[in-house]
């Protein structure tokens, strides 16, 4: 991949605060969870290989967002499907019932893992990658198939899956891909795993479980929130932002920025405490300790 013609400036404070837009009309606690503070960095200056610096992205204000008329759920399509594709090894991937309920709580609504597809060798047009020597399938294949077996209450279906995927013929890999308008998307959790291009086959680390899961929660959410109209973001330090490799992406936090979150909740209608008091339990029981206390400080915001 070419790097984009000019280098990224992170957005001046004034930028960051026309992207969050008039916050007024909120309610005075989630004013206080809008607040720009320490717990929201800035996002920073990108490696040479870093997203920013292959892919010019202007970014997407909360004004911006508003007039984009993005998909919303209501009384009809109110469910997240999550749809696996092949074979998920207990010792080699996330469970898939902790990746429904993470999605259950951050998104605040009802998400629904359906039986697992096992696909014909041939489907979904497979490769062999020539750097990993790992079999990948395209991700416009599959959200193909997925956009015609979509059901009538779903709002999205997404395609989970432990095979590499690649989005075309140039690109090496890419860990996801999600439609703004269509409400299907893919990604895989193969890269999560240190043994995927042959580190740590000798055995993995103590704390792989806790790793994967991270890592894939961290995908899933953000391949979802796509799905609900966001770009990547390019303000602060946040769940949204792109990532070129998985080095890039474990430096991102787990939580979504101001913006994305008043995006977030534009559109999904949630409590914002209830959400955070949620996330926060949810966390404990997976032993994300650093995610937890940062949840508890926004929550002491509001108290």
């Amino acid at each position: 991949m070419k790097t984009c013609g000019a280098e990224f400036v992170a957005p001046s404070e004034e930028a960051r605060a026309r992207a969050l837009g008039d916050v007024s009309d909120e309610s005075e606690p989630f004013r206080k969870l809008l607040a720009a503070d320490a717990d929201f960095e800035v996002i920073a200056k990108p490696g040479p290989s870093d997203w920013l610096s292959r892919h010019k992205e202007r970014g997407q204000t909360f004004p911006d967002y508003k007039r984009s008329n993005a998909n919303r759920p209501d009384n009809a399509r109110r469910v997240i499907y999550l749809f696996p594709i092949g074979k998920f090894e207990e010792e080699a991937s996330p469970s898939l019932e902790a990746l429904r309920e993470y999605a259950a709580v951050f998104f605040q609504m009802e998400v629904r893992v359906l039986p697992v597809f096992e696909p014909a060798e041939e489907l979904f047009s497979p490769r062999i990658n020539k750097y990993s020597g790992k079999r990948q399938i395209l991700t416009g294949s599959i959200m193909a198939f997925l956009r015609e077996l979509l059901p009538k209450d779903a709002y999205c279906m997404i395609g989970v899956t432990m095979t590499d995927l690649y989005p075309q013929a140039s690109w090496n890999f890419v860990f996801g891909q999600a439609s703004l308008r269509e409400r299907v998307g893919v990604f895989s959790f193969a890269r999560h795993d240190p043994a995927f291009l042959g580190i740590g086959m000798t055995g993995r680390p103590a704390d792989f479980g806790k790793r994967m899961l991270w890592r894939s929660c961290h995908t899933l959410a953000h391949e979802i929130a796509h799905m609900f109209g966001l770009w990547h973001c390019v303000y602060y330090q946040c769940l949204i932002n792109g990532s070129n490799t998985l080095a890039e992406a474990d430096r991102q936090p787990q939580h979504a920025c101001i913006i994305c979150l008043r995006k977030l909740r534009e559109v999904i209608r949630f409590d914002p405490v209830k959400r955070y008091r949620k996330l926060e339990a949810v966390y404990r029981k997976h032993d994300m300790t650093d995610e937890a206390e940062w949840v508890k400080r926004q929550l002491a915001k509001v108290k």
